[in-house]
Protein backbone atom coordinates (compact mmCIF):
# COMPACT_ATOMS: atom_id res chain seq x y z
CA UNK A 1 0.00 0.00 0.00
CA UNK A 2 2.14 2.92 -1.20
CA UNK A 3 0.73 6.31 -0.80
CA UNK A 4 0.78 8.51 -3.91
CA UNK A 5 3.98 10.91 -4.76
CA UNK A 6 2.99 14.02 -1.84
CA UNK A 7 0.77 12.74 -0.18
CA UNK A 8 0.37 13.63 3.53
CA UNK A 9 1.24 11.41 5.75
CA UNK A 10 -1.18 11.39 9.33
CA UNK A 11 1.30 10.88 12.33
CA UNK A 12 3.24 14.12 11.46
CA UNK A 13 6.29 12.31 10.15
CA UNK A 14 8.19 12.71 6.70
CA UNK A 15 7.34 10.57 3.63
CA UNK A 16 10.00 7.23 3.20
CA UNK A 17 11.45 9.33 0.46
CA UNK A 18 12.68 12.14 2.94
CA UNK A 19 13.71 9.52 5.49
CA UNK A 20 15.85 7.75 3.20
CA UNK A 21 17.25 10.99 1.60
CA UNK A 22 18.45 11.90 4.92
CA UNK A 23 19.87 8.35 6.00
CA UNK A 24 21.99 8.21 2.76
CA UNK A 25 22.97 12.16 2.63
CA UNK A 26 23.97 12.01 6.76
CA UNK A 27 25.63 8.35 5.80
CA UNK A 28 27.99 10.24 2.98
CA UNK A 29 28.60 13.42 4.45
CA UNK A 30 29.33 11.87 7.91
CA UNK A 31 31.73 9.38 6.55
CA UNK A 32 33.45 11.59 4.83
CA UNK A 33 34.25 14.20 7.41
CA UNK A 34 34.99 11.74 9.98
CA UNK A 35 36.94 9.55 7.52
CA UNK A 36 39.19 12.55 6.77
CA UNK A 37 39.43 13.54 10.12
CA UNK A 38 40.35 10.19 11.31
CA UNK A 39 43.03 9.98 7.93
CA UNK A 40 44.49 13.09 8.65
CA UNK A 41 44.71 12.84 12.83
CA UNK A 42 46.24 9.38 12.68
CA UNK A 43 48.82 10.27 9.81
CA UNK A 44 49.45 13.19 12.24
CA UNK A 45 50.24 10.71 14.99
CA UNK A 46 52.07 8.65 12.67
CA UNK A 47 54.82 10.86 12.57
CA UNK A 48 55.00 11.96 16.42
CA UNK A 49 53.00 14.76 16.15
CA UNK A 50 50.59 14.35 19.16
CA UNK A 51 48.40 17.19 18.09
CA UNK A 52 46.61 14.86 15.76
CA UNK A 53 45.06 13.01 18.70
CA UNK A 54 42.88 15.72 18.62
CA UNK A 55 41.00 14.83 15.05
CA UNK A 56 41.44 11.68 15.76
CA UNK A 57 39.10 11.50 18.89
CA UNK A 58 35.97 13.65 17.62
CA UNK A 59 35.78 12.26 14.05
CA UNK A 60 32.95 9.74 15.44
CA UNK A 61 30.92 12.18 17.16
CA UNK A 62 31.74 15.01 14.09
CA UNK A 63 30.41 12.66 12.05
CA UNK A 64 27.18 11.96 13.97
CA UNK A 65 26.46 15.76 14.50
CA UNK A 66 26.21 16.24 10.99
CA UNK A 67 23.69 13.87 10.62
CA UNK A 68 21.79 15.77 13.51
CA UNK A 69 21.88 18.74 11.53
CA UNK A 70 20.64 17.81 8.58
CA UNK A 71 17.86 16.15 10.44
CA UNK A 72 16.83 19.34 11.96
CA UNK A 73 16.98 21.12 8.21
CA UNK A 74 14.64 18.60 7.11
CA UNK A 75 12.49 19.00 9.55
CA UNK A 76 12.42 22.99 9.46
CA UNK A 77 12.29 22.44 5.68
CA UNK A 78 8.85 19.99 6.11
CA UNK A 79 7.66 22.01 8.55
CA UNK A 80 7.74 25.23 6.35
CA UNK A 81 6.40 23.14 3.60
CA UNK A 82 3.44 21.97 5.42
CA UNK A 83 3.92 18.23 5.72
CA UNK A 84 4.26 17.70 9.26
Amino acid sequence: MSKAPGARNRRGMGLRQDILILGLTAGVVGSLVGGLMLGIGMGMVTQNVHAGWILVLPAAPVAGLIGKWLAKRLLKRLDAEGRL
